[in-house]
């Protein structure tokens, strides 16, 4: 499939009756502003392998679709090898954060802070703000924050900051990772097929292979089962759409 710009998203008589292209969120006109330039779509993770393991099924449709993909890692998971010192273990992941990308049609970017020590102060709001905003996106997903993971709780408010930043400028979504052991309370609003690119994110998660991915992938199949059941199709990812964010209607 070619690659779709904003005019001629805009344009398509899809967009004009209300609905989304390949059931993923469109912008109003007012982010028209650019003919020509690619709608980008950036997925903020905390470590190498969150944004694939919560939306990797959507990014492999949206790169599908023409859109420009950005896996955005708040760290490189250098705590997330044992026996591997943070060099090591950095150096592992980045390499398997990049295959993943490879493999889901996305493109790396590592915001360097160190995995299990992330901050959240004034001086890392602004370096991340700049980061993500340097990216012009028009649709972000991120981590839900109520989260037991440290890490994923300042990723989301991180992203979150941004998004006030940039005068909410960007449709927010916010994704589930783990959920029952990670993340908590989550009450999806929107839901994306992921039936035909489930074998693409099951891949680019299998390419992690320093985390163990048969363990961890389990618990995902299992929710985008679950997701898939509550959707009305074999299996789907879900999220929330923050509600003061421009929308992204899903059919």
């Amino acid at each position: 499939m070619g690659r779709i710009t904003r005019r001629e998203l805009l344009s398509s008589s899809t967009v004009a009756a209300g609905t989304s292209l390949l059931g993923l969120p469109v912008l109003g006109e007012a982010e028209a502003s650019a003919p020509g330039r690619r709608l980008k779509i950036v997925v903020c993770g905390a470590h190498p392998d969150d944004p694939e393991s919560a939306a990797g099924g959507t990014m492999a449709r949206y790169a599908d679709a023409g859109y420009e993909v950005i896996a955005l890692y708040l760290t490189r998971g250098e705590a997330g090898i044992r026996r591997k010192s943070h060099e090591q273990a950095a150096a592992i992941r980045t390499a398997e954060a990049q295959n993943a990308c490879k493999i889901l049609g996305a493109r790396p970017v590592f915001a360097g802070q160190i995995d299990g020590g992330t901050e959240i102060n004034a001086a890392r709001y602004d370096e991340f703000s700049k980061l993500l905003l340097g990216e012009k996106p028009d649709v972000v997903f991120t981590h839900w924050p109520v989260d037991t993971h440290r890490d994923h709780r300042i990723a989301s408010l991180l992203t979150y900051d941004a998004f006030l930043v940039s005068g909410r400028s960007f449709a927010l979504y916010y994704f589930e990772v783990m959920t029952g052991t990670q993340t908590q309370s989550f009450r999806p609003t929107h839901y994306v097929d992921i039936t035909q690119t489930e074998q693409r994110k099951r891949a680019a998660c299998f390419a992690h292979a320093s985390q163990d991915p048969p363990h961890f992938y389990d618990l995902h199949t299992l929710m985008s089962a679950f997701r898939g059941q509550e959707h009305g199709c074999k299996q789907a990812e879900a999220f929330v759409h923050h509600d003061q964010a421009p929308p992204g209607p899903l059919p």
